[in-house]
């Protein structure tokens, strides 16, 4: 199927400043010839649940949930957030933690986070994590604090704001990653619907790379944007944040961004976490 000008696409991405950042430009009609869409606002936990359940045209998700959605939703080269300094780090009250047995509290278990955390434990803590707590992302560092966890897997503007909660970094994944693999984090996807044809998805793909570019061109522009959504975040880590997680691999994810995607899931199904890829799953369109 192919979209006329006049069919709008609906997209869900988050209220973060990194995907309001990406987006301003293509949401508020500024790119010549894209697909006019609908945005939703969701965190990454309901929009990998609209993935599986098929919902929407274009969304955010975590690299994590693709090995449940590629057969219907193509994984786009762009718009999503690989990087490398920003992956998500384990949280405790004192140094040096062992964590076995302990109880680990984690924002969803279908995430990179959670992958990339299992992977560094399987290496790090033979004796196995105790009990997973799955908690929405804004709890689990008073929980940590207040000590109804043992430790606390985070991820986003945490990275910046842990220590006004007198916690201590117990191992970062992302330095684990790119240290064992040499490879950028793979965290956040941007997929569209293979129904919708190779001609839109293209022009979809052509028109988020433009609206990144349009951002760092005239940041000032999506200022208003990023800040309306950003949940009262101060405006100095609202930079940071953009700062970590729109780069190069936002643009276009390249033969760095494909391996490390394909090696993390590569990885993750030799653990048992997810399903095996298929050789052309990441075909694009």
């Amino acid at each position: 199927m192919t979209t006329s000008e006049q069919q709008r696409l609906r997209i869900a991405y988050s209220p973060c400043p990194n995907d309001t950042f990406t987006f301003d430009a293509l949401a508020h009609g500024r790119v010549p010839g894209a697909p006019a869409v609908d945005v939703t606002f969701a965190d990454i936990d309901i929009t990998n649940g609209m993935a599986e359940r098929g919902e929407l045209d274009v969304l955010k998700v975590s690299y994590a949930v693709l090995p449940y959605v590629l057969d219907e939703y193509a994984l786009l080269p762009c718009g999503g957030a690989l990087g490398r300094g920003c992956g998500p780090l384990v949280l405790t009250r004192e140094e040096g933690v062992d964590l076995t047995g302990r109880t680990v509290a984690v924002p969803s278990e279908r995430s990179t986070a959670y992958l990339l955390f299992r992977l560094w434990a399987a290496e790090v803590v033979p004796g196995g994590v105790g009990e997973i707590v799955v908690m929405p992302f804004h709890e689990i560092m008073p929980a940590v604090r207040d000590g109804k966890v043992d430790a606390g897997l985070v991820i986003h503007e945490a990275r910046f704001t842990y220590q006004d909660y007198g916690l201590t970094r117990l191992a970062d994944m992302g330095e684990h990653w790119e240290r064992t693999t040499g490879l950028p984090i793979p965290l956040g996807a941007i997929i569209a619907k293979r129904s919708l044809g190779g001609e839109t998805l293209t022009r979809l793909a052509d028109s988020i790379r433009t609206s990144v570019r349009a951002a760092w061109d005239e940041p000032e522009v999506s200022r208003p944007y990023v800040m309306e959504h950003a949940q009262e975040m101060d405006p100095a880590v609202a930079n940071q944040h953009i700062g970590l997680y729109v780069n190069e691999f936002t643009a276009n994810l390249g033969e760095d961004g494909y391996a490390a995607v394909r090696g993390l899931l590569t990885r993750a199904a030799a653990e048992g976490l997810v399903p095996p890829l298929g050789p052309d799953a990441l075909r694009f369109p």
